[in-house]
């Protein structure tokens, strides 16, 4: 048996190349970020890790604005971080048996 090629996704935060399951996609559609645990949503995309850290680092870096090719204001990332930082609570409580 052939292995699968695993796709790779770079984080716009820290700049790290990782497996997509690991990394957050951040969707933009109709002018808001909002958090794309799917994978399917509409709209522009970019990833990050689950790390509110990474969010911060990529609105310094302008990571978001540029990979998205929109401007991405203060109050629009200071909206996603709660989002993140939940869906990073709910992914780790479910893997704890």
């Amino acid at each position: 048996m052939t292995e699968r090629k695993v796709p790779m996704r770079k984080c716009v935060g820290c700049g790290e190349s990782k497996p997509k399951r690991e990394l957050l996609r951040i969707a933009y559609i109709d002018g808001k970020l909002t958090v794309d645990p799917t994978g399917k949503a509409g709209g522009r995309g970019t990833y990050i890790c689950m790390d509110p850290e990474c969010a911060e680092l990529a609105f310094k870096k302008n990571g978001f604005a540029r990979s998205l090719k929109a401007n991405v204001s203060r109050e629009e990332l200071e909206e996603l971080k709660p989002q993140i930082e939940k869906y990073r609570d709910d992914n780790n409580n479910s893997e704890v048996i």
